[in-house]
């Protein structure tokens, strides 16, 4: 085996995630006619005549001969774009999302010590907390929509499907916050103790299909995600939008971002400072805002605390405990370096 660091941890340690889910197809429909009808929304490119908007120079800013020249020039753009048809006023997504257990067993890992109180700490967790406070926060962030991101905002109805086999449960999203996790109904229950029982391993897995409508009004634009383009230079476009076939589409990362956004455990959410729920990091990362929430030198990061309790310490608290599983769940490459 390889050497591992002084601490007697893994150099090679990686786990799985067990939230896994599709890209997230969009399609057009009518409030009225959305469980018999929809039609695939398709991308289409827009070329656009726009203003020079960007922060300019003091030189250029100050100069009233300078500036007119600048705002003169064009700014030249091709764009990708997608929106509802003026005879659709409701946007439908669709996607799936499948729950594994196991959150605990690292896919690899090269000190077999390590990996034994790992496996010791999983047991410890289900044992003392179980996975139903996860699996709560799971279950509303589906029923709330939240996955839709901008697609949410505005919208005068919201609604969303879940089915699970045989099962389906309805939820009208507006119900549930986005702020917090303490409002439960018995639909949200009833779909959180399926997913607990995926997590926990008495199933071998959930496979659930979910179908969310938005309706948004007539001929609205929609916000499929967007492309990362690493050499623009070389593009003709200044915004490449994600398809599937032809087909508008959200990436299986975003909509798992939205998923694992739970992490209400974070300080200044404590203390009311906090930005709501973030997404499970493990630094507490929120890049829009560049800032990490979870700070190693305030000792509540993920790695600080993993590596205390996979190598035989009590859990500090529920919050804590709720918190690394949670990044177990979504899975990563969390070796110590070989150097330390």
């Amino acid at each position: 085996m390889a050497k591992s660091s002084t601490k007697g941890l893994a150099t090679v340690l990686s786990f799985e995630k067990k939230i896994v889910l599709s890209d997230g197809l969009m399609y057009g429909t009518t409030w009225e006619n959305r469980q018999t009808q929809a039609t695939a929304l398709p991308l289409h490119e827009k070329s656009v005549r726009g203003t020079i908007s960007n922060r300019l120079k003091s030189a250029v800013a100050n100069d009233p001969a300078k500036l007119n020249a600048e705002v003169e020039k064009p700014n030249l753009q091709t764009v990708d774009a997608a929106s509802l048809t003026m005879e659709q006023d409701t946007l439908k997504v669709t996607f799936t999302m499948k729950v594994l257990p196991d959150a605990a067993v690292p896919a690899a890992c090269n000190v077999e010590n390590h990996k034994e109180e790992i496996l010791k700490m999983g047991k410890r967790y289900a044992e003392q907390y179980g996975f139903g406070e996860l699996a709560k926060r799971y279950a509303l962030n589906l029923a709330n929509g939240r996955f839709l991101w901008r697609n949410r905002v505005g919208a005068e109805d919201l609604e969303v499907q879940v089915k699970a086999g045989n099962t389906q449960w309805l939820f009208h999203s507006y119900d549930y916050s986005l702020k917090d996790f303490d409002h439960v109904d018995e639909k949200v229950e009833a779909l959180s103790e399926q997913i607990e029982s995926a997590l926990d391993g008495k199933l071998p897995y959930l496979l659930l299909e979910v179908t969310a409508f938005a309706k948004i009004g007539k001929g609205q634009e929609v916000y499929p995600s967007e492309e990362l383009i690493l050499d623009k230079g070389k593009g003709k476009k200044s915004k490449v939008l994600y398809e599937v076939n032809g087909t508008a589409a959200m990436h299986s990362q975003k909509l798992g971002n939205a998923i694992r956004t739970i992490d209400t455990w974070y300080n200044e959410y404590k203390t009311g400072n906090g930005v709501g729920p973030i997404s499970v990091e493990p630094y507490g990362a929120v890049t829009n805002l560049g800032k990490a929430f979870r700070n190693p030198k305030e000792k509540c990061d993920f790695y600080t605390l993993f590596d205390k309790y996979s190598l035989g310490a009590d859990f500090d608290s529920p919050e804590a405990a709720h918190y690394v599983m949670a990044v177990l769940i979504r899975g990563g490459v969390f070796g110590a370096s070989g150097k330390e």
